[in-house]
């Protein structure tokens, strides 16, 4: 048997590896001895996409390009998919793409018939910060895990913020924004709410002052928006277009790139409030939701064991709630070992190998692969832009073999909508009326206010200080007390309340801490 022979054998082992009978997503064509093979498609069976994933290469090398093709792939077959846009170059996904010579080119090398067709999308920005509707949670619902992670607290004074959240939920009392909080921890360290600890525990002053400095340099660097309501409710991922076509959900990172932890901790809310919302569903024929998570690193980095944990059992058990998860990030190792386990579906692109450090990373990425028919080493570094190293699941649940693919051209549009054809996307939006205007209604703060208000003026002491119906301002004490220092701060907006408190409800938390509450 020639060589020839030999490698026209292993091309044609592994093509029909993805010789799949019922519907996937079609990545592109197999690369084999340096030729482009088209007639070897190389894909990812929809039945296996909440097994979950991973889409991992340096900066430069089409990890967004891959997204696109994926999205618009899982939209045309039904599949509403959720896009973290953390560069802002995935809103194109919503126009239909141009037909020029690089797109039919590429179309051309893989034998794809290349149409172009934009999806039905949703553009989302956390807070409203950016183009699209506001993404906004209540400080109730995201729970004192994700607020730990997102203020730097370390075990310790979690633990005292989950004692604080816990109080706030026995009393009825609603912390919709970060005032509330800041008014619950002032009050149950002044000297008529430290009592109300002592039975669980307490509250030291020094931790509450590490908790409220936290919160204040939170709140200056303009990060107060992303709390509050209406909190936005995740079940409008899940939607269709009236032609059944998935929508893609876009939410736009780009303008609080610079706050990673903040916007990775508010990705980990959304899935967590996913789990807790949908029912069990098992393995279906196609996925409910395909969430994609990109900077997936910033997440794991500087996270506690605890916190690792749930990670590692939301995405164990989200699976069977018919929501797959892709982590997009430079390498594998970027994914602690215990979730990268659970990640059947693999899309590696080139690895650099400049430094020591970098020879290292490249050898890690290679053993988290099957055996297969490359040298892995070799091909990782040569691949070009747009080309990438695949295994999946097949329709059995057994990784198909490793294949070298050149992956496929975007049909939509390969970059970023300009400001106004963004903004008219969001105004038009089904969702803008429901979640554009923030609403700042009765909640902690008011109730804590109105307690302050209502209380006896001691012996020797002239006056109330406090607030009165909506936040009108009492004339003060020359000594105010810390909780009206906090709820008399002109730091934070008082809008009027327009709805009333809703109280008496049963608030359950997760794995994360996230709230659901039943009336």
């Amino acid at each position: 048997m020639s060589d020839s022979e030999t490698l026209a054998d292993g091309a044609r082992e592994i093509a029909a590896g993805y010789g799949f009978t019922g519907p996937a997503l079609d990545l592109g064509a197999l690369l084999w001895d340096g030729a482009c093979l088209p007639a070897g498609r190389i894909g990812v069976p929809l039945a296996v996409l909440n097994r979950h994933g991973l889409v991992a290469g340096a900066t430069g090398t089409g990890k967004t390009k891959t997204l696109q093709l994926m999205a618009e792939q899982l939209s045309a077959q039904g599949v509403p998919v959720f896009l973290a846009d953390v560069k802002g170059d995935l809103s194109g996904v919503a126009r239909p793409g141009r037909d020029d010579a690089r797109a039919r080119g590429r179309a051309d090398e893989v034998g794809q018939s290349w149409t172009p067709a934009g999806c039905p999308a949703e553009f989302l920005a956390l807070g409203g910060i950016g183009h699209g509707v506001p993404v906004r949670a209540t400080v109730t619902s995201f729970g004192p895990v994700l607020l730990s992670k997102v203020l730097g607290l370390n075990p310790t004074q979690e633990q005292s913020l989950g004692l604080i959240f816990h109080y706030a939920d026995t009393k009825g009392l609603e912390l919709t924004d970060l005032k509330d909080l800041r008014a619950v921890v002032a009050f149950l360290t002044s000297d008529e709410g430290r009592p109300e600890l002592k039975g669980i525990g307490g509250l030291s002053s020094a931790t509450a002052g590490v908790i409220l400095r936290a919160l204040t340099s939170f709140e200056a660097q303009g990060m107060s928006d992303f709390f509050g309501e209406p909190e936005f409710d995740t079940a409008d991922l899940l939607r269709t277009a009236p032609d059944g076509r998935g929508v893609v959900s876009v939410l736009e990172l780009a303008a609080v790139q610079d706050r990673p932890r903040l916007f990775s901790t508010f990705l980990m809310w959304l899935l967590a409030d996913l789990f807790h919302d949908l029912p069990e569903v098992g393995d279906l024929d196609r996925p409910k939701l395909v969430f994609f998570f990109d900077e997936a690193h910033l997440l794991f980095s500087d996270a506690s064991k605890a916190f690792l944990e749930s990670i590692t059992q939301t995405v164990r058990l989200i699976r069977s709630k018919g929501v797959g998860i892709f982590f997009v990030t430079q390498t594998p190792k970027d994914v602690p070992s215990d979730v990268l386990a659970q990640l059947g579906n693999r899309v590696q692109h080139a690895v650099r190998a400049f430094t020591p450090d970098d020879r290292k990373a490249l050898g890690a990425t290679v053993r988290t692969f099957p055996d297969s028919a490359y040298d892995l080493e070799q091909l990782l570094t040569s691949l070009g832009t747009g080309e990438a190293v695949v295994t999946v699941l097949g329709e059995r649940g057994a990784p198909t073999p490793v294949a070298a693919t050149r992956l496929r051209a975007p049909e939509s549009l390969m970059g970023p909508l300009d400001a106004a054809e963004l903004d008219t996307a969001v105004r038009a939006s089904a969702l803008h009326g429901r979640y554009a205007q923030a609403v700042d209604r009765e909640s902690a703060y008011e109730r804590l206010a109105a307690r302050q208000a209502a209380a006896p003026v001691a012996p020797g002491k002239s006056g109330t200080s406090g607030t009165s119906g909506k936040g009108a301002p009492k004339e003060r004490a020359e000594d105010p007390s810390l909780v009206e220092q906090v709820v008399g701060s002109g730091m934070f907006r008082s809008l009027a309340r327009s709805v009333g408190t809703q109280l008496g409800r049963e608030i359950t938390r997760s794995l994360f801490g996230t709230a659901r509450r039943r009336g």
